[in-house]
């Protein structure tokens, strides 16, 4: 069963709306409701762009990135901080 585009843009809207009250409300570092707030948007980018997918055969220049993603550029600029330019 697809979905319609617009229905998920709906909501996208809606989660990102309900992430920036959350996040203007926040009550300190790892307040659930923002990271519950951050992971709703997530979910809802992706059924976005699922369903745009499907719909159009078109993507978003948007990209979601996971703990793995964050982990993986961690260690590529910590191996670039490892690197030393030598000059000639």
């Amino acid at each position: 069963m697809s979905i319609d585009p617009r229905v998920a843009l709906s909501s996208l809207t809606t989660a990102l709306e309900e992430h920036l009250i959350a996040a203007s409300n926040r009550r300190g570092d790892g307040d659930p409701s923002v990271e519950a707030a951050f992971f709703a948007v997530a979910d809802a980018f992706e059924v976005y762009e699922d369903a745009l997918y499907e719909a159009y055969n078109e993507v978003t220049p948007l990209q979601v990135f996971d703990d793995e993603d964050e982990e993986d550029e961690e260690a590529d600029v910590d191996e670039d901080e490892d690197l030393e330019i030598v000059e000639e």
